[in-house]
């Protein structure tokens, strides 16, 4: 088993995932405007940012943490990547879960938007065919810059505060099972608290 988390699949769910200003005001939005106003509003945001702009990654980690990580909901992404050890993880090893899975993304993802400050991208969200009262959403989207027209799928839950990005889809390979796969492993080997040493130290090697 590999000791660390894809990088390619993390840098499509930060370079298309963005977080919501207000997750009350959205409530009623679709699923495709969020898409749309989290993905365009970060991007836009880094753009704009002089410092972001110029590499500054302690300016570009705010903006994930202002803007990425209140519009997503981790705690289901954590609770479906652990699989059934959640369930017998006590409070405290699922709050340290939580909070070391947090930790990786917000890294991997301030590392990965660092590389499209640059970048010239546009893009398309289609509106998803959904049943009255669906709580679960499939937003196709189209990215389209110079190495031509790549498609990422979001997967959304609606909550009381509206709709929320909780898993992504590049080229058939959705976020979680990444995640779930790697830690069924890491489970396997040392059980809820191997699994939290393995975040922990991902987490401390990349800080250094």
């Amino acid at each position: 088993m590999k000791r660390y988390l894809p990088a390619r699949i993390a840098l499509v769910a930060l370079a298309f995932s963005a977080a919501l200003f207000s997750s009350a005001s959205f409530a009623q939005t679709s699923p495709d405007a969020v898409v749309k106003s989290a993905v365009e509003g970060t991007v836009n945001a880094m753009k704009a940012d002089p410092q972001a702009r110029g590499g500054d990654m302690a300016k570009i980690t705010q903006l994930v943490q202002t803007r990425f990580v209140p519009a997503t909901d981790f705690q289901r992404t954590t609770r479906i990547a652990v699989g059934k050890a959640w369930t017998t993880a006590t409070p405290e090893q699922q709050k340290q879960l939580y909070e070391q899975f947090q930790t990786l993304l917000v890294r991997t993802y301030t590392s990965s938007l660092s590389q499209l400050r640059d970048e010239d991208v546009k893009f398309k969200f289609d509106a998803p065919t959904l049943d009255a009262g669906a709580k679960d959403a499939v937003v196709q989207s189209h990215v389209y810059s110079t190495g031509g027209d790549n498609p990422v799928r979001y997967r959304l839950e609606k909550t009381p505060d509206g709709w929320k990005i909780y898993d992504i889809d590049m080229m058939g390979a959705w976020l979680i099972q990444v995640y779930q796969t790697q830690f069924a492993g890491q489970l396997q080997k040392g059980g809820v608290d191997g699994l939290i040493k393995f975040l922990t130290t991902h987490n401390a090697r990349t800080a250094e």
